[in-house]
Order: structure tokens, then C-alpha cells, then sequence
């Protein structure tokens, strides 16, 4: 599957951080991880952490599928906004989806940290009306955040302008989100796996598994063997593959970055960036003061016609964010496009699937909180192989599917 067009920023800038090797022989395990992207590593980092031995397979480079596409804004807010998730499953599960995401912030911040080296940067987010008739539904929407304990400011027109240089209607400015290098993270996550013990193994495909009494068998390509007494499916969007029932559609999202700018970026040296309108545009910055504009989402999900349309699209989000922020130049310097699911409700897919069994989980961390949602899918499938609960079990499962 072909997850993304033109030449992502990350790989660019971090080259190739380190060669993992290819598998060559028959392997027993606690856990096979079939994928080396962010969601794959942070599993693989917390069941590590928990004493089980990982292998770790992905038939790419590492971090080589939509992990060196994503433009890794880590925010609590969910693409449907909190009241929108309070009317499908009320009140308790909304404010747990987004109290869950807001916890997974500080939790990566705390484990970059750790690993040193990654490129990871606390920052504010910035929701604002894209068209004046949202002006009220943003105004509930952070009364009922507030309501539910979370640090959110409403801003009126004339303090928008002011402080960000944004003309609209009103906005919502929450104290916590991050931006970082998920490419960094990836790559410094499986270094940490290897060294406690795990196998991480790129250029190593799964050709087929089976489920068996009391675990998985699976053989690679070469024909190896790795018996493991569960299968995480961690590969993205190529986990559908592996599901009869369609749960998520695929469409195309595109980005840009910036050559580093001098001085100062206004409201973007501390604060995220994005809109109510859907699709909508996002704007953030790196670590060494690039702009990372992203959007124009589309349903096409053929690669060849996605290839066509990355300088086309970067224009268009040029046009759009120029207009936003005048006083900055933001040119592009490289531009991609990406493979990205959404779900009906904007919330990801942790856990077994009645398809498979108990013993093969899948990892759908689907959605704009790819990351976010991928640090708390690594608490609950780490938890579910200990034989244990975790609060967001149920919300996150396939059971959801029948209140959809």
C-alpha cells in the first residue's frame, strides 16, 4: 500500500537514524508487533517496559509509512468536538475520550524526555471559527469544556486579532497540546525495545498468521517462524486489510513545511494552530522555526492521483494560511501527502475483534489524535495482555460499533 507523495520533511532532516536487520530466523515471543511507525513503537515501548518480550516487524524501513508523513500536532481536542461526542454516548464517555487525550500529552512529553534527543516542544492550541455561524457552537463548546475541568480560554474577535493576528469571530485556547519529530521518537522508541531485549526487524513482511490454542503463529515472507502468544496488528492503514468489516475510510491529507525563518513567529512560536471548518488547515511550528502548514483534506485514496496533486494542494494551503498570517513568509520547501483514516465518531480502535479472536488486537489509532491516541492504545492493549482493565477499554473497542 502506498501511504504517502513527495518527500517528507522528517526523513529529510533526520536521514536514516538506524538499520534494523531484516529477520532470519524462527522466533518465540510474547507479543509480535506487525509495524515500526509511532503506534508500533510506543506499544512495543510499554509492553517492553512491563516485562513481556516484543518482536517488532515491519515490512518498510522503520517509521517509513504515514509515521514520516504525519504532522505530529498532539492535541486533546478530538476532531469531534466534545458536545458532538456528548450527544452519541453522553456526557461520562466524552469527557473520558477527551480527559484520556489530554493525559497522553504530558505522558509523551515525559517519555521524550526520557529518550533525549527528540525534538518535542509543549505548546497551546488554538481552535478558531472559520466562518462567523460557528461563532456559537465554539462558545458552548468551551463552556462545556470548562464545565468538565479543562483550562480553555474563549477569545473574542478583537484579542484574536491582537494576540495572533487572526481575523474570526471568536476562539478556543486551550493550555495543553506538543508538536514534535515523530520520526525522532520512533526511532530513539526501538533503540530503547532492543536494548531491554525486544527484536525490532525492518525489510520483514508478514506473509500469513493463524490463530491457535493459546497464541498466534506467523510466517514472514523468508519463511521464517514467529510463534508469540498474541498479535498486535500495528501497520496503520493497512490493518483494514485484515478486517471483513470496514470500521474506517481512507482519504489523502497534504502538507508543507517552510524554510527556517529568523525572528520571531507571533502567535505560532508557542501555540497550535487550526480550524472549525472540516476539512480544516493546521499550523504549527518545528524546532528550528520552520511553519508546518497541513489540510486540504480529499476522499482520493488512489496514489498515483494523490502524486498529482501535492504542488497543487501546498498552493492552496499557502493561499490560505498567507492570508491568515501575512506578516510571514511561507513559501513552501518540501510538501507531501498522506494516507489518513477517519472513523464515524473520530475515535480510534484498540483491541481483539470478534474476526479474529482474543489473541490478535488491533491498533487503529485513527484520526487527527494519531499520536495522542496511539499512547493511550499502548496502555490498553499492554493491559489487555496482562489480563488486566484500563478505563478507556470498552470506549475504544469494536463493541462501539454497535452505538454508531
Amino acid at each position: 500500500m502506498d501511504l504517502k507523495s513527495g518527500y517528507p520533511f522528517w526523513a529529510v532532516r533526520n536521514g536514516l537514524m538506524t538499520a534494523f536487520p531484516k529477520l532470519q530466523q524462527d522466533v518465540k515471543c510474547d507479543v509480535l508487533i506487525v509495524g515500526a511507525g509511532i503506534t508500533g513503537a510506543l506499544i512495543a515501548n510499554a509492553m517492553t517496559s512491563a516485562g513481556l518480550k516484543v518482536c517488532v516487524v515491519d515490512k518498510r524501513d522503520v517509521a517509513w509509512g504515514s509515521t514520516s508523513a504525519s504532522t505530529a500536532l498532539l492535541q486533546y481536542e478530538i476532531d469531534t468536538e466534545m458536545q458532538d461526542l456528548r450527544e452519541r454516548y453522553g456526557d461520562a464517555d466524552a469527557v473520558l475520550a477527551y480527559r484520556a487525550c489530554a493525559a497522553a500529552i504530558g505522558k509523551l512529553q515525559k517519555l521524550a524526555g526520557s529518550l533525549g534527543g527528540v525534538d518535542f516542544q509543549p505548546m497551546k492550541s488554538l481552535y478558531y471559527a472559520s466562518h462567523w455561524y460557528h461563532r456559537q457552537r465554539l462558545v458552548d463548546e468551551g463552556e462545556l469544556r470548562r464545565q468538565n475541568g479543562f483550562k480553555v480560554t474563549t477569545l473574542d474577535r478583537e484579542t484574536l486579532k491582537a494576540c495572533y493576528g487572526i481575523t474570526a469571530s471568536t476562539a478556543l485556547l486551550s493550555e495543553v497540546g506538543a508538536e514534535m519529530d515523530p520520526y525522532q521518537m520512533v526511532h530513539k522508541l526501538l533503540r530503547r525495545v532492543r536494548r531491554a531485549g525486544g527484536q525490532v526487524h525492518d525489510h520483514t513482511g508478514i506473509a500469513e498468521f493463524k490463530t491457535r490454542r493459546g497464541g498466534v503463529v506467523a510466517t514472514t515472507g523468508e519463511g521464517c517462524r514467529i510463534d508469540a502468544r498474541y498479535l498486535v496488528m500495528a501497520a496503520g492503514y493497512e490493518n483494514e486489510r485484515h478486517l471483513q468489516q470496514k470500521v474506517a475510510r481512507n482519504r489523502s491529507s497534504y502538507a508543507y513545511i517552510t524554510d527556517a525563518l529568523t525572528g520571531s513567529l507571533g502567535g505560532l512560536d508557542d501555540t497550535l494552530v487550526w480550524e472549525s471548518a472540516r476539512p480544516y488547515i493546521y499550523m504549527r511550528r518545528t524546532g528550528d522555526n520552520r511553519v508546518l502548514i497541513g489540510g486540504e483534506d480529499d476522499d482520493i485514496d488512489v496514489p498515483m492521483r494523490r502524486d498529482l496533486l501535492v504542488l497543487s494542494k501546498a498552493k492552496t494551503l499557502q493561499r490560505k494560511a498567507q492570508k491568515l498570517l501575512s506578516n510571514l513568509d511561507l513559501t513552501p520547501a518540501f510538501a507531501w501527502a498522506g494516507t489518513f483514516a477517519e472513523t464515524e465518531d473520530g475515535l480510534p480502535f484498540f483491541g481483539a475483534h470478534t474476526q479474529h479472536g482474543p489473541r490478535v488486537l488491533f491498533a487503529m489509532a485513527y484520526g487527527g489524535n494519531g499520536i495522542t491516541y496511539s499512547q493511550i492504545g499502548s496502555e490498553i492493549l499492554t493491559a489487555t495482555v496482562q489480563g488486566k482493565s484500563h478505563a478507556c477499554s470498552k470506549l475504544f473497542s469494536f463493541e462501539r460499533l454497535k452505538r454508531i
